[in-house]
């Protein structure tokens, strides 16, 4: 039985029982939803935004490290073949 079989038994046990009113019932779908979502969350073992801004810069830094060191590259090249 999957989880979200469980936790429609598990709702549908409590409404019988007269013990879950509309509220209680929201707080609970609310719960599960957020629990879930860490959960999945955590697996996915994501980065803070502010990870990813500083990883950003630093890749695009690189990249224009890279197109400078290729400029340059092309540049020597051309310069010998003139000799």
């Amino acid at each position: 039985m999957n989880n979200s079989q469980k936790i429609l038994k598990m709702i549908s046990g409590f409404i019988e029982a007269g013990i879950l009113t509309s509220k209680d019932l929201k707080k609970e779908v609310v719960t599960t939803m957020k629990f879930e979502k860490d959960n999945i969350v955590n697996k996915l073992d994501l980065v803070t935004r502010e990870e990813f801004k500083v990883l950003k810069k630093i890749i695009e830094k690189q990249e224009k490290e890279i197109k400078n060191l290729k400029k340059t590259k092309i540049y020597k090249k051309t310069k010998k073949s003139l000799k």
